[in-house]
C-alpha cells in the first residue's frame, strides 16, 4: 500500500492533507523522515506519526463484541451511539455487525471487515442458528415449544417461521435458538404466541458463544476455531 492512503485511513484525513503532514516532518518509515506519499510499504515497516506508532492491518479481523444495552450496531448513526465506541482497534470504522441487535438487545456482537465472512451469518441460505436468552412479560404457555417447532405465523408475512428451539428455564425465562434473521423476528414470534419480550440477550452465533468472562462493553478477537466454524460449508 502507498504510504499516503495509509496515513489517510489511519488519520482519517485526506490524502491532501496527508503531504502538508509529510512536508512538516512528521512521518518517519523505519526510523527515517519521509516526505513523499508514493512510498510502497512493506507489512514489516514500522510507520510513526509524530513519533506514535501506526499499526498496518495484514489480512482480515474478526472479534465478538458483549453488547451492552442503548447501542447501535450500524457503523454510523445520528442519533445513537454505535458499537464501533468500544472498538479500540487500529482504522476500527471499517469494521461492521456481522448480524445485528436491535438497540435494546444485549448480548454477542461479531465484528469483522471480512464481507464475505459476516454473509455467510447474515444470508438466509446458510441457516446459521442463533440463540438468545429471553425474558417474558407473562408466564410461558404450555404450548408455545410446540408452535415454535410447527413455525408460528408472523404479522404481514406470508410464510411460517422455520422451526425453532425453546428450552424452558422457568416460567418467565427461555432460550430460543432460531436460523432466520427476520426483523425483530424473536419479538414478532413470541407476540405470535400471545406473550412479549421484555429482555433479549443473544448468548451464541453459529458455534460461537459469547465468553462468560467479557463484561458489557468488552470484546477479544476471535480464535482461529471460532473464525473457521463460520467458513466450513453446511453439512
Amino acid at each position: 500500500m502507498r504510504l499516503d492512503k495509509f496515513l489517510s485511513q489511519q488519520l482519517g484525513i485526506s490524502r491532501a492533507l496527508i503531504i502538508r503532514e509529510l512536508r512538516a516532518k512528521r512521518v518517519t518509515v523505519d526510523g527515517e523522515i519521509v516526505k513523499s506519499g508514493s512510498l510502497k510499504l512493506t507489512p514489516e515497516q514500522v510507520v510513526e506519526f509524530d513519533g506514535n506508532p501506526l499499526h498496518q492491518q495484514v489480512g482480515p479481523r474478526y472479534f465478538m463484541l458483549n453488547k451492552p444495552q442503548g447501542y447501535v450496531c450500524s457503523t454510523d448513526d445520528p442519533d445513537h451511539p454505535t458499537v464501533l465506541y468500544f472498538m479500540d482497534e487500529p482504522v476500527a470504522y471499517k469494521l461492521h455487525a456481522a448480524g445485528r441487535l436491535d438497540i435494546d438487545t444485549t448480548g454477542l456482537v461479531l465484528m469483522t471487515d471480512d464481507g464475505q465472512w459476516s454473509h455467510r451469518i447474515t444470508s438466509p441460505k446458510h441457516h446459521c442458528e442463533k440463540t438468545y436468552l429471553v425474558t417474558l412479560e407473562q408466564p410461558l404457555a404450555e404450548d408455545t415449544a410446540a408452535q415454535f417447532t410447527a413455525g408460528v405465523q408472523l404479522h404481514n408475512e406470508k410464510n411460517l417461521t422455520k422451526p425453532a428451539q425453546l428450552e424452558k428455564i422457568d416460567d418467565h425465562v427461555v432460550r430460543l435458538t432460531i436460523s432466520e434473521g427476520r426483523y425483530h423476528q424473536v419479538k414478532r414470534m413470541f407476540a405470535a404466541v400471545g406473550n412479549r419480550v421484555v429482555g433479549l440477550h443473544r448468548e451464541r452465533i453459529g458455534e460461537i458463544a459469547l465468553d462468560d468472562d467479557l463484561a458489557p462493553g468488552e470484546y477479544r478477537a476471535l480464535t482461529a476455531e471460532e473464525i473457521a466454524s463460520v467458513s466450513v460449508p453446511e453439512r
